[in-house]
């Protein structure tokens, strides 16, 4: 068993009081509270070791080099990514995305052969196919790649339980589409999706996979080699580590045919008037000053993650998942969306006749805090007829008296709003 109290008094924020009520605090999905040994390391770095690293002799910027290349073979080891090169610190989930759309529509648009066809002919459109419960950060960048180089977005589609439906996958993946970006775990619906699989099928029809792993990768243990994946991507805030840092795992023969994202310093080889060669990996794709601080931060976090029993984490949350649901079934009007079989992390709802946000409002005030709204998921939404749900999301230091809170707020704002 995990010791909840002990891993609590590692997160002082959430020792406080809203509205003069204890705070709970269940928007973890949005992002994570980060424990004081991420706080420290962030400070100690901008306390003793600030500097530009890279390009630096001197003593400063040799140490934060090596702490800053000793954060990314963690993050390598972490994921079991086969090359600390295969890594690419990025802001997140949603500039990892970015550079994947734009790196490889660029690539992919300059190179027919990849399409299936020749450098001067090709029948083959660019196609990229997402699924229905994309966040946006993982529909977006395609919609617009495509939409740039003339191609086609294909979804596949989910049933009303919030599961993909496979044989239509695999049916649009005979439409031959060249990168197929799948969610790991849905940021609205807690379906944890079965990527291994649909991995495999994507290869099988030559098309490249691209996991969103935001929302598994501090829930469950992530092995890129074992998935067979070509790019996984995700973020640190939602893992305990500070915001404004995350990564971007690629295997190594896309990483060197990609051309480079961002063009300045630091991802350069040589430099002329008349020509530009760029750095080897993963440094082509790291332009300008990166964000030392935060990925030290996110190596601590790593560090955090793997104190725990990841195995007792996940009974612990899934017993958390399971008594808000049991909880709030009792509620007049209670609907959850999404009840997949397979789930992590989190439950959405909507009260029949209530708005979200009305309901969110009156939670907040009783020291809840929960997430209302389109999750940066609108077609989830459209696909469900609603306008947003109420998304209760859990982490390791959540407890069950919380859920027991939730649920009595949960009741309490539905009366007031009938």
């Amino acid at each position: 068993m995990i010791d909840i109290q002990t891993i609590r008094a590692q997160f002082p924020v959430l020792d406080q009081q809203v509205y003069g009520k204890p705070l709970v605090y269940l928007d973890n999905a949005a992002t994570t509270q980060k424990p004081l040994c991420v706080i420290e390391r962030e400070r100690d770095y901008y306390l003793h070791e600030n500097c530009n690293i890279h390009r630096g002799v001197h003593y400063l910027s040799q140490m934060a080099t090596e702490a800053y290349e000793h954060a990314r073979q963690t993050v390598a080891r972490f994921i079991n990514a086969k090359e600390v090169h295969e890594i690419v610190f990025t802001r997140g989930t949603t500039e990892s995305l970015n550079l994947l759309a734009t790196s490889l529509g660029r690539m992919i648009a300059t190179d027919a052969s990849l399409l299936g066809g020749t450098t001067k002919q090709s029948t083959c459109r660019l196609k990229v196919l997402v699924t229905a419960m994309e966040h946006h950060s993982n529909l977006v960048p395609w919609q617009q790649m495509v939409q740039l180089y003339g191609g086609e977005l294909l979804v596949a589609p989910m049933d009303d339980n919030g599961v993909l439906d496979l044989q239509a996958y695999e049916e649009l993946l005979k439409q031959c589409p060249k990168i197929v970006a799948l969610a790991h775990v849905s940021n609205t619906l807690a379906t944890i999706n079965p990527i291994k699989e649909m991995i495999r099928l994507a290869h099988q029809y030559g098309a490249l996979a691209v996991v969103d792993g935001a929302q598994s990768i501090a829930h469950m243990p992530i092995d890129v080699q074992d998935l067979d994946c070509d790019f996984f991507v995700f973020s640190g805030h939602k893992m305990y580590a500070p915001m404004g840092i995350g990564g971007l795992y690629g295997k190594t023969e896309w990483l060197e045919k990609m051309p480079p994202y961002q063009f300045g310093g630091e991802m350069v080889d040589t430099v002329s008037f008349e020509k530009t060669t760029f750095n080897k990996l993963p440094f082509k794709f790291e332009a300008g000053t990166p964000n030392v601080g935060a990925a030290l931060g996110l190596e601590t976090a790593i560090h955090f993650i793997e104190s725990l029993d990841r195995s007792e984490v996940e009974k612990h949350e899934d017993a958390l998942v399971a008594a808000t649901i049991e909880g709030l079934s009792k509620v007049e009007g209670m609907r959850f969306i999404g009840q997949a079989p397979e789930r992590s992390g989190l439950v959405s709802f909507i009260i029949d006749g209530i708005h979200p946000y009305d309901l969110g409002t009156i939670i907040d005030k009783m020291g809840v805090a929960v997430r209302t709204g389109h999750h940066c998921a609108e077609p989830v939404m459209t696909r469900f007829g609603i306008p947003g749900t109420v998304r209760a999301s859990f982490a390791v230091y959540n407890t069950l008296e919380e859920v027991d809170v939730l649920v009595k707020a949960v009741t309490r704002a539905a009366m007031m709003l009938r």
